[in-house]
Parts: structure tokens; C-alpha cells; sequence
């Protein structure tokens, strides 16, 4: 994602409500029943963003790489302390370039919608399958189809957090492809100032994600609905992917 410059800054204010230590004992729990993990294991943390997930990675004993196009989402990954040191690098998905293989991938918080031509999430998966070790994992979660239409579209979300009023606007099309559209109205010195993001997200059938993991190297393990075990559900908004490489 190369976009997030002015969402950077705000982004963990915005996103709070986000239990992180939670999310990353989730993950723990799906790679620990597939995976024989040490303190050698490394983790690579796909489109990063602030680092929170990373650093909670961290303190369960991977060795993290946290991975993102923004390097202004970068730089407020880099100001939080971790327990084990996180390596941060600035490349695209499309771009992925390691030393080496990774024991797991992760990619979380819808960012795999952010790439909203499927032949070109094919390629960025391959770059994934690319620098994961055989027998690796790649678990990663997706805003579903339901959520595109149903919650995401045509919706217009607002928060007020005293000196940071931020106003969400989503439009979706046919094709499940939603513009969001932020603006940021910041108080400094008695004054509001203006500030504005633009990006995009796309919502993937399963049969098309399935299609993307296949082609690509990985054999599909599971798909569950939100953060759980359970299988996917009709109206859950999250699907979260757990594939091996073969």
C-alpha cells in the first residue's frame, strides 16, 4: 500500500479498539498446531503498518520482519519498543525481497483487499510463496464479500476524538471494489487544518482466493470465520486463510 501518508499519523488512534495482544495469540494458537515453533522460528509481518502486530509477534519469541509500502507507517513502527528486535522493510507486496526464507507469513487486517486486481494479488501471493520455507505457513485474513456489500458500502462512518474529527466515506461497486475516502480535521492552536486520504479496497470470493493459493504453491489447511475456529459463516465480515507451502 503505498498510500497511509496523512492516515499514518492517526491511524493508531483511529484503530484502538483493534485488541492486538489478542489478534497475535490467535495467530500463535493456528501456527503452533501446524508448526513446530522455537525461538529461531522468524516471522514475516506483511504490510506491517505501525508495527503493532509486530511487536506482539515479538514478545511471543518470533523473529520478526514486519514488511510495508509506506514508509511513513514505518516510521511510527520503528518509535514503539519491542521485546526481540523487529527488522522493518519498506517494498511493496509485488516487490517482496528477503535474504531468505520465512518460517510464516502473516498478513492481516484486510490488506490483501487493498490489492484490487486479482492478477495482480496473484503475483504479490507469489512473492510470498517465493520467500516461505517448504512447509511454511501463510495465514492471512480478508474483509469478506458480506462486509463489501452489506457493512462497508455506500456507508459513511465519523469519529470524534476531541482534537481529531475524522469523517469515513465508502463507495462500492458491482465488482465489490469500495473507495474509502478519509478526511482528517486536526486541531492545532485553536484551529482546524484539513487533511485528506484516498485508497482503495476489493472483496474476493473464497473460490478466487482458493484459485490465488493453489496457483501459487500453497495447499489450503482451513478457512474460518473471524477470530475463530469455526467455519466460515454466511455473514461473517473477516475470513481468515490458513494455507501451507508445499
Amino acid at each position: 500500500m503505498s498510500a497511509y501518508r496523512a492516515f499514518a499519523a492517526y491511524y493508531d488512534r483511529l484503530t484502538r479498539e483493534i485488541d492486538y495482544p489478542g489478534r497475535a495469540a490467535y495467530f500463535d494458537r493456528l501456527i503452533r498446531q501446524h508448526l513446530p515453533v522455537d525461538s529461531g522460528t522468524i516471522l514475516l509481518d506483511l504490510a506491517c503498518g505501525t508495527g503493532s502486530l509486530s511487536v506482539e509477534f515479538s514478545k511471543l519469541g518470533y523473529d520478526v520482519i514486519g514488511v510495508d509500502a509506506s514508509p511513513d507507517m514505518l516510521a511510527e513502527a520503528q518509535q514503539k519498543p519491542a521485546t526481540r528486535p523487529v527488522l522493518y522493510l519498506c517494498q511493496t507486496f509485488q516487490q517482496l525481497d528477503l535474504y531468505g526464507t520465512v518460517d510464516v507469513a502473516v498478513c492481516a487486517l484486510d490488506s490483501l483487499n487493498h490489492i484490487t486486481r486479482l492478477g495482480e494479488l496473484e503475483q504479490a501471493v507469489g512473492r510470498v510463496s517465493l520467500f516461505t520455507a517448504p512447509g511454511g505457513l501463510f495465514l492471512f485474513d480478508v474483509n469478506t464479500p458480506y462486509k463489501h456489500r452489506e457493512v462497508l458500502g455506500n456507508n459513511t462512518f465519523v469519529y470524534d476524538l476531541d482534537d481529531l474529527y475524522c469523517v469515513w466515506q465508502n463507495t462500492t461497486d458491482r465488482q465489490l471494489r469500495t473507495r474509502i475516502s478519509l478526511d482528517f480535521f486536526v486541531r492545532r492552536q485553536g484551529a482546524y487544518y484539513r487533511e485528506s486520504e484516498r485508497f482503495y479496497e476489493r472483496g474476493y470470493t473464497r473460490e478466487q482466493l482458493e484459485g490465488v493459493l493453489a496457483r501459487t504453491g500453497y495447499q489450503l489447511l482451513a478457512v474460518y470465520g473471524a477470530d475463530t475456529q469455526q467455519p466460515l459463516g454466511e455473514t461473517d465480515q473477516r475470513a481468515v486463510y490458513l494455507a501451507r507451502k508445499l
